[in-house]
């Protein structure tokens, strides 16, 4: 269901989007985002890469509350990947400097407004002002019973379901199973291992930029995602673009294999 009226959700949309198409039986439990664009927002405008970081985040705040107030359960949120690291030391330094400054500035709100924070990735790399960041969140917010934010902060989705594989030998060595005795590796076994276990899988991937292509991310979850591109720069989306999301979201006939 809605938490707030459309009219206070989308006011005054533009020419086109009628807000009161959305059907709130339809809404996406989990929709997982793509941030991308930052980089080409900046250079646009004769700006450094960084600028594109920080105006990002206006548009992270418009997402979740959009997200939230749609009725969406879990919104992802692809921060920054184990790629990331190859970027240049001044802009990944900045990053993880911005990553801690906005949650601290944002835990507060988000906490008042019901939303859970958590992470999901390999926070060891990161500096420690940044994790404690991201764990004074996880602390504050973790009773909350709103929609859940999970913020993907040095995640790959490679290095993630190889890591389940190797809890599942772990467990499998320890009991001392092998060959014939070793237990079955089932779906619910591998999925048992991942970092997003206990998390519906996503029904709506967005991605900004129109690049086509998923860089690593959440490969085993989106097996029947559905997938929306647009060519809006991250910076730049903003609730009326996750409108258009929604409403073509609404519009697919999910089928997941099957014939109807």
């Amino acid at each position: 269901m809605f938490h707030k009226p459309l009219e206070d959700i989308f006011p005054n949309p533009p020419e086109g989007l009628d807000a009161h198409a959305l059907e709130a039986h339809s809404m996406p439990q989990h929709i997982a985002i793509i941030m991308d664009g930052n980089g080409r927002w900046a250079k646009k405008r004769s700006l450094n890469r960084l600028k594109g970081h920080k105006a990002g985040i206006e548009a992270v705040r418009e997402a979740i509350r959009c997200a939230s107030d749609c009725g969406v359960r879990f919104l992802t949120i692809y921060s920054f990947s184990t790629e990331n690291w190859k970027r240049p030391q001044t802009e990944v330094n900045g990053l993880m400097d911005l990553f801690a400054k906005t949650m601290l500035a944002e835990v507060d709100e988000l906490d008042e407004e019901g939303v859970r924070v958590m992470t999901i990735g390999d926070l060891t790399p990161l500096p420690q002002d940044t994790r404690e960041a991201f764990d004074r969140a996880w602390d504050q917010t973790r009773s909350n019973e709103g929609m859940t934010l999970v913020v993907a902060v040095n995640y790959g989705s490679r290095a993630e379901m190889l890591e389940s594989i190797q809890k599942i030998a772990d467990k499998a060595a320890a009991a001392g199973a092998s060959g014939k005795d070793a237990p079955r590796v089932t779906e619910e076994l591998f999925e048992s291992g991942l970092y997003t276990t206990g998390i519906p899988d996503p029904d709506l991937v967005i991605r900004t930029s129109g690049e086509m292509r998923l860089s690593n991310f959440l490969l085993w979850q989106v097996a029947y995602s559905e997938f929306y591109v647009t060519p809006v720069l991250w910076p730049d989306f903003n609730r009326y673009e996750m409108l258009r999301a929604l409403l073509d979201y609404q519009r697919r006939d999910r089928r997941y294999g099957a014939v109807r």
